[in-house]
């Protein structure tokens, strides 16, 4: 819902700023006072068109902010495009949606959501779910036959099987792709078998085994270095075993201190734990010894080994360059191709088996289709009986209203009956809303029947009918008094109230007649001032009292009675 409006040097605006109710507002001032600017304005900020002749003269810019309070349903709505936008609101307040633009002297223009910078379409698309303005089609929802069809599912309680419908198509278009991708390689099928089998026989030879490199690099490691490890071994052993008997080793030398301790012990019993620890490491070194005596002859210079490991390495190097970082991710690679081969080997008994569900899903889209099809012809007649009902209380006894239904032909389309017809997650209808607004006329597309007061009540009639299925929060109607007397004005008082009351809508109008001003919950006085030479519009919430006063002038009879019939219409 609109719940205030800031304009600034706009036309002949200087400052204004609005607060709205939530339920119906009226606007009421003579003609010229800038009733007409506060809508160019409210178009402006919801992405319509820019004229900068609109900038109040000698003004850089012209700047109008709107704040919106979204209800949950709003919220559902908008919030996947706010957050594709990135321009949720900062403090987390999902309620409330602000919007601006800046209309700049030299022609350009900024758009703001949420105080970022947006391009003109996203303002646009925000702004066509917010609010419809009669007397700007452009921000119309009625008049975009896109928006007929969702319209008329919603009216005749149909979206369960819309949505069923859907379901179907979004798992028939699953089929088509895979069915596409198979035929799309059925022509490259020989030449992809080739390289799939030259993949898995080349992985297969080298017969990898995960963990195998890391083992391989240790071996080549000691095998380069084997002159160094027989060399350093042979240290070892001399110096723990020794060559000759001039040359003592670590073992006689361990023996001899072995024999002195035992004497020692024997003298000093109290010392017998030295002997202990000593004999165990005398028999430490001579298990190490024994044990690098037999490292020692095991070891063995082999060139061949050496050039083994090489190119054992040089080939998982180079698998690796072709198919992955490492082992397992080599071994992951054979297994996809493994995978895709055996698609491919296999593709036509797929392809034969997609082909049939295909038939299958457009069979069954088919009958679906039609079946909702019959039911939307039903509710269209319904619709169009509520639609031309309002539209007689409003004073268009001729007008007709009716709903079109095309269907398109296509070879490859859902089967209805003996045909095949074009179709989408919505079905095969293509609906359209027209109107007749005068006897004898065909009917013809909204979005090209008379301009004014007419259109606005065509307008108001189909938003009474479609009032618990319409999502758009605020209605705005310009001229809506055009052509009509008090007497009607009063029925479209009446259903303009009831549309903000019952039909859960924020509407707005601007309007000349009293009667139908009076049903208003919030009342709004537009005028002008003029002041240092230059003509400033100014809007006042009236009080009660105001109202009177606004209302008798605008009845425009005497005095007394003018008082009295205003006081009339307030208290009706």
């Amino acid at each position: 819902m609109l719940s205030e409006l800031y304009i600034r040097d706009f036309a002949i605006i200087d400052s204004l700023r609005i607060q709205f109710n939530f339920g119906f507002n009226v606007l009421t001032g003579e003609t010229g006072a800038g009733k007409s600017i506060i809508l160019d304005s409210l178009g402006l900020i919801l992405g319509g068109r820019a004229d900068t002749s609109m900038v109040r003269a000698g003004c850089e810019k012209s700047i109008v902010e709107a704040t919106f309070e979204l209800t949950p349903r709003a919220q559902t709505i908008l919030g996947p495009l706010l957050s594709e936008q990135g321009v949720e609101a900062e403090d987390g307040s999902e309620d409330v949606l602000l919007l601006a633009r800046e209309l700049r002297a030299n022609g350009r223009s900024v758009c703001r959501v949420n105080g970022r910078t947006v391009n003109l379409s996203t303002l646009k698309e925000i702004g066509d779910y917010l609010v419809d303005i009669h007397g700007q089609g452009e921000h119309l929802s009625l008049l975009q036959p896109r928006s007929h069809l969702p319209l008329l599912d919603s009216y005749g309680r149909l979206d369960a099987e819309r949505q069923a419908l859907a379901q179907q198509v979004t798992q028939l278009r699953a089929v088509q792709r895979e069915l596409s991708q198979l035929r799309q390689n059925a022509r490259h099928a020989a030449q992809r078998m080739d390289y799939l089998s030259f993949q898995l026989q080349e992985i297969d030879a080298a017969q990898l085994k995960v963990g195998e490199e890391e083992l391989l690099r240790e071996e080549r490691t000691r095998v380069a270095n084997m002159e160094q490890l027989i060399q350093q071994a042979a240290v070892a052993v001399f110096l723990l075993e020794g060559a000759d008997d001039d040359s003592p080793s670590v073992s006689d030398l361990l023996g001899q201190a072995e024999r002195a301790v035992t004497e020692l012990a024997e003298l000093d019993p109290a010392q017998a734990p030295w002997l202990e620890q000593l004999q165990g490491l005398v028999f430490q070194f001579e298990e190490l010894s024994r044990d690098l005596r037999r490292y020692q002859e095991s070891l063995e210079f082999e060139p061949e080994r050496l050039a083994f490991l090489e190119e054992r390495l040089e080939l998982i190097n180079r698998l690796k360059r072709k198919y992955g970082a490492d082992i397992p991710a080599i071994l992951a690679a054979r297994e996809k191709a493994a995978v895709e081969l055996d698609s491919i080997t296999h593709s036509d008994e797929r392809m034969q088996q997609l082909a049939q569900e295909e038939t299958r899903y457009l069979r069954q889209i088919g009958q679906m289709a039609a079946a909702l099809s019959q039911k939307r012809q039903v509710a269209a007649q319904a619709l169009a009986a509520a639609a031309e009902a309002e539209l007689a209380v409003l004073r268009m006894p001729g007008a007709r209203f009716a709903v079109d239904f095309q269907r398109q032909p296509d070879p490859d389309g859902a089967y209805v009956g003996e045909e095949r017809l074009a179709f989408d997650q919505s079905g095969i209808d293509r609906v359209e809303f027209l109107i007749s607004a005068n006897p004898g006329e065909p009917p013809r597309p909204m979005a090209r029947v008379a301009s004014g007061g007419e259109t606005a009540r065509l307008m108001l009639a189909l938003k009474t009918a479609l009032a618990q299925v319409d999502a758009t929060p605020t209605l705005i109607f310009d001229e809506i008094d055009q052509g009509i007397g008090g007497r009607v004005g009063d029925t479209v008082g009446q259903k303009l109230w009831r549309l903000s009351h019952v039909g859960e809508h924020q509407v707005i109008v601007v309007t000349h007649l009293p009667q139908l001003a009076g049903y208003g919950d919030a009342h709004f006085q537009v005028g002008k001032r003029v002041d240092g030479g230059r003509t400033h519009t100014v809007v006042q919430p009236l009080d009660m009292a105001g109202r009177v006063n606004e209302l008798a002038a605008m009845l425009g009879t005497g005095e007394g009675d003018a008082q009295n019939g205003a006081q009339s219409i307030l208290r009706q």
